[in-house]
């Protein structure tokens, strides 16, 4: 008898029951709400999937991340090696060549007054970023929160692991993908707010055409320049633009269809999961996580509004030919925030059609925010 009760006992103890924390149940019903939220409501699904089931994981199996040195066998957790791809940037820049070859540079390419309305949409970043400091944070952990203020996940992951803010990762990431998730209900309250009804109907003419000479050339400068000004941002601006040459060159298609289809799949698996198994309720259930996300909050609503508010600008200095409504899509939440600028422009008038002009501050958005991140590498000496 004494043999079965020890048995029984020690199968009982090896249940993740016996380890369970309030905590762990807390991000248990964390994961559930973002997976309802992915599956039910369509809150970008490819993002909140993968992240809310590593959440799961992580919080019933903790080892599932454990580094070598913390396992009896010197092996670490499947999860741990793919969060060290995260830690060495290179799944954030995988995924931005997938965006540069399944995104069109044409309408930022047509209208560089764009360049204009993604530059405003990272006022939220350096607003963010003054916050933090004032809210405790050093230089470092506070350039790494503000990034989220450019909804954009891969980069907030990339400057995280480059300024050596490993144990924010986790929130910061997971702060960043659910704004970019909820850009449909957190941005239309603000573009309204800053908007007249009349701004928000106005038609904006049609793009121009643009030469495949351009497309070509587009992605070769933008490089070139930037990464002069910048080296640090090669690694995400480069690949973007990598991507993009593959799409407009024509000439690679085979590689072209990798990159914006399996390569960029399994790396969003990879990433998604490993960012969601960072959140164990040890290092997420704190007064620095609840921070993080406020300032992230901040940083997007200010960021939003500072592309809506020089949209109005532009719109004054072009006699109405601008709709302030692609302002808003200067975040780098590709391409839901312009889904949204035209969603928000067709509740006023069904007939007007605004994505492809909100595409370019949209685009425009994706590197404004990767330059931004080389801003803080360069003044940190990264």
């Amino acid at each position: 008898m004494s043999y079965i009760a020890e048995t029984l006992s020690n199968l009982l103890h090896q249940t993740a029951f016996a380890n369970l924390t309030v905590g762990n149940f807390v991000m248990i019903l964390v994961a559930c709400g973002f997976l309802y939220l992915a599956i039910h409501h369509g809150f970008e699904p490819l993002l909140l999937v993968p992240i809310a089931f590593g959440m799961l994981l992580v919080n019933i199996y903790p080892d599932i991340i454990a580094s070598p040195e913390e396992t009896s066998n010197g092996v670490g957790g499947l999860l741990y090696y793919f969060y060290s791809l995260d830690e060495w940037s290179i799944l954030p820049s995988l995924i931005f060549m997938g965006v540069g070859a399944m995104t069109d540079f044409g309408p930022l390419i047509a209208n560089p007054v764009s360049f204009l309305l993604g530059a405003a949409a990272q006022i939220g970043i350096f607003t963010a970023y003054l916050l933090a400091i004032l809210l405790g944070f050093n230089d470092e952990a506070a350039a790494a929160v503000s990034i989220i203020g450019g909804a954009d996940g891969p980069t907030s992951i990339f400057l995280a692991g480059k300024l050596g803010q490993s144990s924010l990762m986790g929130p910061i990431a997971v702060a960043a993908y659910s704004y970019m998730s909820l850009v449909p209900i957190i941005q239309p309250p603000i573009m309204k707010l800053f908007t007249t009804k009349k701004e928000r109907a106005i038609k904006m003419e049609n793009l121009r055409p643009v030469s495949k000479l351009e497309r070509i050339l587009f992605p070769i400068i933008v490089t070139i320049i930037v990464c002069l000004v910048l080296p640090t941002t090669a690694p995400l601006v480069g690949m973007l633009m990598l991507g993009n040459l593959f799409r407009e060159s024509g000439v690679v298609r085979q590689l072209t269809e990798t990159a914006s289809n399996a390569m960029m799949y399994i790396v969003v698996i990879l990433l998604g999961t490993s960012v969601g198994a960072s959140t164990s309720a040890e290092a997420f259930l704190n007064w620095t996580t609840i921070k993080i996300v406020i300032l992230g909050l901040v940083a997007f609503i200010i960021g939003t509004a500072g592309g809506v508010l020089l949209g109005k600008l532009l719109c004054f200095i072009t006699g109405g030919k601008i709709n302030p409504l692609i302002g808003s899509a200067g975040v780098s939440a590709v391409p839901m925030a312009a889904r949204v600028s035209q969603k928000v422009g067709a509740e006023e008038d069904p007939t007007n059609f605004l994505l492809m002009h909100a595409m370019g501050p949209n685009v425009a958005g994706v590197i404004g925010t990767a330059v931004a991140a080389g801003v803080f590498m360069a003044i940190f000496g990264v």
